[in-house]
């Protein structure tokens, strides 16, 4: 048999009121009541039943994570940190994979079919109107590694992706390339046209554009696809920023099978610091975006909206940094070690 709460209370010697609010987040317990139930459910093998509490406090304390970008193996890590923050936090994950989906409404009926508490987005790509339909309905809505610059405006946890562009545009001209491209995600896609604002910006200042060219999707096959059709053209420039890690190693691919070499015939520069750019066959030269304290913070926003649904909408950009690898050049004039 099962054991009942009732059980937990009797062997407690306190009432089943007692023992219940105990076991509810927030409800007043004196500190002798608690440890006592607590001692009593431990002896017992007594676990609370989530079904059961979320029918008593209406809140189910599941969390939607949504994205569409399951083909990047970036949001492995991703989701892989997400889910663990969010259990860290006493709270459950229901992860959510719209790839395919275009209704936002279906959408929404879905969310609100499993009662989710609150709704964390982790895309650039889905259309403003996922975020309208979710934020009309009432769901605390946070938006995570991505940009919504259009109504309704969302909470926002992620890095300045203009900023980035900037940074780019800097690390590209230190190391003295001319030449430089943009090859970027989805042309949509708010991350790829603030990166190549961004490094537009940072190369005009000196009198430079950038090529641009733009691949089908956030994966390898597409970044892959993208350079072989660039490097088919006449002159192609001599250094790429790649608005994501999958989308460089991809071209980095197609530049290996038209036989030109890495970095003293073309050059690379990713964005993410995705595990497999590290790897020793792709030694890609990156900027780093703070994969964990976004989500540390991003699950620390959905839990505030949640339990304030009406307060200010909050935008949390985190800085970047320059992971150097061996797909760039050497800098021009490096920095001394220090004490030399």
């Amino acid at each position: 048999m099962a054991v009942t709460l009732q059980d937990v209370a009797r062997k407690a010697g306190v009432s089943k009121s007692a023992a219940s609010r105990t076991f509810t987040d927030g409800a007043s317990v004196s500190a002798h009541t608690r440890a006592k139930v607590e001692a009593a459910a431990l002896a017992l093998g007594y676990s609370p039943n989530a079904l059961a509490a979320a029918l008593t406090t209406g809140r189910t304390k599941l969390i939607g994570l949504i994205s569409n970008n399951f083909s990047n193996p970036y949001f492995l890590e991703i989701f892989d940190r997400f889910t663990r923050a969010i259990q860290d936090a006493g709270l459950r994950t229901l992860l959510v994979n719209l790839s395919t989906e275009e209704d936002a409404d279906r959408s929404l009926q879905m969310l609100r079919q499993y009662n989710v508490d609150g709704v964390i987005v982790a895309s650039s790509t889905l259309p403003p109107s996922f975020a309208s339909a979710f934020q009309q309905a009432g769901l605390p809505i946070v938006h995570a590694f991505g940009w919504s610059a259009t109504e309704p405006r969302t909470a926002l946890v992620s890095i300045d992706n203009v900023e980035a562009g900037r940074m780019a545009a800097r690390t590209l001209l230190a190391r003295g390339y001319t030449r430089i491209g943009f090859l970027g995600g989805p042309e949509k896609a708010a991350t790829t046209q603030d990166r190549l604002a961004g490094l537009d910006e940072g190369l005009r200042a000196i009198g430079l554009t950038p090529d641009r060219a733009f691949a089908t999707a956030y994966a390898y096959d597409a970044g892959r696809d993208a350079m072989a059709r660039i490097l088919t053209g006449r002159n192609p420039a001599e250094a790429w920023f790649c608005g994501d890690d999958v989308i460089a190693l991809g071209a980095m691919s197609a530049a290996h099978e038209a036989g030109l070499r890495i970095p003293d015939q073309i050059g690379f520069l990713g964005l993410n610091d995705m595990a497999m750019a590290a790897w020793e066959r792709h030694a890609l030269t990156t900027i780093r975006q703070p994969l964990a304290e976004i989500v540390d913070e991003a699950v620390a926003a959905i839990r505030a909206r949640i339990d304030a649904p009406d307060s200010s909408i909050e935008i949390r950009r985190f800085p970047c940094e320059i992971v150097e690898r061996a797909s760039l050049r050497p800098l021009l004039h490096p920095e001394p070690a220090p004490g030399a």
